[in-house]
């Protein structure tokens, strides 16, 4: 981990890639600009940003430039509005600000390692649904029979997502799931930007993909909860799966993400296909071995 200086510097940098992406982002007219025959500006000037939000210009440039501290919960609430910020974005901005003000401690990185168990319970209870339970890293710490049927290939998402070149068979949308990927680790970034092991994968990945860097380089922290994923599995073909995703409130930076199909559909039929091993594998683990004293 770096010094306290150092994340301060590497937060500061952040809001101000943030801000500008936002301004640079939304069109003039979208905001109730009229449109002057010499523009050459897509987007918002830092002018127009501060005129929106009830502030000098001056001061919007400090915040822009990172220098947030003090910065007055009106004059967040103006700077919101003026760019048209949803609620996720919202809350980005403020762990950010939180975190270059000094008021927001660094929490400890979570580490892979085994769940709680009665968290582990509730996953293998649910025998009929695939689930996974993710950290900030996206790397899968838990898991049921149903889910690692699924998701055969799932020990580490995010690198398999963009390392491993059978992810764009196996999901059928990859340009969609990997830009939620990409705004999930950019969500988690900004509310720990103390954990270096995400800094490193962030690295990693912006090194050695040509997809990751650019969609890093949007700022976009849009989290999906909820919808669907299009899978083309090796075994029982083509799924469609609505999915859901919750923070599990006990177990900080750590999401469950469940999937399920439409009754009576042909996926519904496939993951009951997948059912009949998983539940084989699941019954033959928790069987103890024979003993030969």
């Amino acid at each position: 981990m770096g010094s306290g200086k150092q994340v301060q510097a590497e937060v500061r940098q952040l809001i101000s890639d943030f801000l500008s992406t936002r301004r640079a982002g939304l069109p003039p007219e979208k905001a109730g600009l009229a449109l002057g025959p010499n523009r050459r500006v897509k987007g918002l000037r830092r002018e127009e940003v501060a005129a929106l939000a009830g502030i000098s210009v001056e001061y919007y440039v400090r915040l822009e430039r990172g220098r947030a501290s003090g910065a007055s919960d009106g004059v967040l609430e103006g700077v919101s509005r003026a760019l048209q910020l949803d609620g996720a974005e919202r809350s980005h901005l403020n762990d950010l600000l939180r975190s270059s003000a000094g008021t927001r401690a660094c929490e400890v990185p979570i580490a892979p390692g085994p769940l709680r168990p009665p968290v582990q319970r509730i996953l293998d209870s649910m025998s009929t649904t695939p689930a996974i339970v993710l950290n900030p890293r996206l790397e899968v710490v838990g898991t049921n029979a149903l889910g690692r049927a699924l998701l055969p290939e799932t020990g580490d998402l995010g690198r398999s997502l963009f390392l491993d070149p059978r992810s764009r068979t196996f999901w059928r949308e990859w340009d969609v799931v990997a830009d939620d990927a990409v705004n999930r680790l950019r969500a988690d970034a900004g509310r720990n930007p103390c954990d270096r092991s995400l800094a490193g994968l962030v690295a990693e990945l912006a090194e050695s993909s040509p997809e990751f860097g650019p969609r890093w380089a949007r700022h976009d922290v849009r989290v999906q909860t909820s919808g669907t994923r299009r899978i083309h599995h090796p075994i029982v073909g083509d799924l469609e799966l609505p999915f859901e995703s919750t923070p599990l409130a006990s177990d900080p930076g750590l999401t469950l993400l469940m999937f399920t199909a439409e009754s009576r559909s042909a996926s519904e039929d496939a993951l009951k296909l997948l059912a009949i091993p998983a539940a084989q594998s699941s019954a033959s683990s928790r069987r103890a071995p024979a003993s030969n004293s």
